[in-house]
């Protein structure tokens, strides 16, 4: 019987899964961390995955605009996820909590979230960083 490449049981794994950011920390179980690092970077380059970050990668499709690999949810979204994935609770920027309150006009870009905790990892993909702002007490 011929045993599948570690190639292959991650590309299964990731098709099995639901959510669409994966950490490294995700495929330890399938080799060594030489070996998976590999397979991750072998699949970013053939356009299957993205990396977002710092041992963290999305699923990816191709740009409707040029072809190029591109993730299949917005920024805003992924990294929602990602910051959930890493134990980092999410919560309204006090920009969205202006605009929400009716306080400003001006639509948030949701390129800045806000975090309960230090975030010390850039998120991000294309040069497209996403900024975090340390949560403050409401005043409301």
């Amino acid at each position: 019987m011929m045993r599948d490449t570690l190639e292959i049981r991650v590309l299964d794994r990731i098709a099995r899964k639901r959510r669409d950011v994966f950490l490294r920390d995700d495929f330890t179980d399938l080799g060594g961390y030489d070996q998976v690092g590999r397979v991750l970077r072998s699949l970013v380059r053939e356009g299957r995955l993205v990396k977002i970050g710092y041992g963290l990668y999305t699923r990816a499709k191709a740009s409707p605009f040029d072809g190029t690999p591109a993730p299949v949810k917005g920024i805003q979204s992924l990294m929602t996820e990602a910051l959930k994935r890493l134990g980092i609770k999410p919560v309204a920027t006090q920009f969205e909590r202006d605009y929400a309150a009716g306080r400003t006009t001006q639509v948030p870009t949701g390129r800045t979230i806000g975090v309960t905790r230090r975030v010390r990892r850039k998120i991000g993909y294309n040069g497209a960083i996403v900024r975090f702002e340390r949560a403050r007490p409401s005043l409301d």
